[in-house]
């Protein structure tokens, strides 16, 4: 990056929202948030927080402008425009639906204060087809086309599937207890509490893991926020996977095919080339160039994000792929 990109950079203001979709009497409806200082409808989106990842500070914002909790689906275009202060915003969208209360990933978030109606005074549903009438903003008009050409390639509603290398582990020259025993660093243990709202932001409601110690320890501040109880699979170790790849060749054809509720996998990274193989005979190849062709495909605590599509009388599809990291 040259000095002046990397100046761009940082002087860019990130924020990250939503459109929140439904459909309602057939039609397809989007949310859209009024801002009485401004008198403008636009998308709920807000400033990144400091420490915040993008995807944490998008379901945060969707909740206090307009009281729903929601799941981050596939992402929409990143839009970029000048603020009234001459600085440059980068708008990060998701396509999300609502999720009940009773959702347990809910409570993997921090606690959310309604936006006073001095910010927000009117959250309204909007048929998609009137949408672009309300906006203020045309820059506003890209993420809901990308969001209604979904649609109408019945590629918008999908589910979720989160792969997750384990965080940052003992050295195994360092450790005598055997690798089904080989705890995380300090600096591990941090990357699995940050996971948390990573997790959160995509609505895990099922965690399959390794029972292995490091992928265990990684998804546990997870399960301990949400109260969601973990399904351990011994095929996903590195013993078992080095034995017989088959297992879970098996276990992600499932996934990759249809399920109900957002699920993360948490394994190892020799495990993961078979993984990505599977991933890959469902993902188109302009989708799949945002994935590393070799080893090791994700970083200590890194997340493969897999969103998945199925038209009626076709196999399941991947429609979007994300990578997402803990801060450090």
């Amino acid at each position: 990056m040259s000095p002046r990109a990397a100046t761009a950079a940082r002087t860019t203001v990130q924020a990250a929202g939503a459109l929140v979709w439904r459909v309602h009497k057939r039609r397809l409806e989007v949310l859209a948030v009024h801002r009485p200082r401004y008198d403008d409808w636009s998308w709920p989106k807000g400033k990144v927080e400091d420490g915040e990842s993008l995807v944490a500070c998008a379901v945060r914002e969707v909740a206090e402008e307009t009281g729903v909790h929601v799941a981050l689906g596939q992402p929409l275009p990143v839009v970029t425009y000048k603020n009234g202060d001459g600085r440059t915003k980068a708008a990060h969208y998701w396509a999300a639906q609502v999720i009940g209360d009773g959702a347990q990933s809910v409570m993997g978030r921090d606690d959310v204060v309604p936006a006073p109606a001095s910010e927000i005074d009117d959250a309204r549903w909007v048929d998609v087809r009137k949408a672009p009438a309300l906006l203020t903003y045309p820059h506003d008009l890209e993420p809901l086309g990308a969001l209604v050409d979904q649609w109408h390639d019945e590629r918008l509603r999908t589910w979720t599937m989160a792969v997750v290398r384990h965080a940052r582990a003992r050295k195994r020259s360092a450790w005598n207890g055997g690798e089904a025993t080989r705890p995380l660093t300090p600096a591990g243990t941090l990357q699995a509490e940050h996971l948390v709202p990573l997790l959160a932001a995509y609505g895990i409601e099922d965690v399959m893991t390794s029972p292995w110690e490091r992928c265990a320890a990684t998804v546990r501040p997870y399960l301990e926020a949400t109260g969601i109880g973990a399904e351990l699979r011994p095929e996903l170790t590195e013993d078992a996977h080095a034995r017989d790849p088959r297992p879970v060749r098996a276990l992600l054809r499932g996934e990759l095919t249809r399920r109900d509720v957002p699920v993360a996998l948490c394994t190892h990274r020799p495990v993961l080339p078979t993984v990505v193989e599977e991933i890959a005979r469902r993902t188109p190849h302009r989708i799949m160039r945002q994935v590393p062709e070799s080893d090791p495909w994700l970083k200590t605590a890194e997340m493969l994000v897999v969103h998945l599509a199925q038209r009626p009388g076709r196999r399941a599809a991947v429609v979007a792929l994300e990578k997402h990291r803990p801060a450090a």
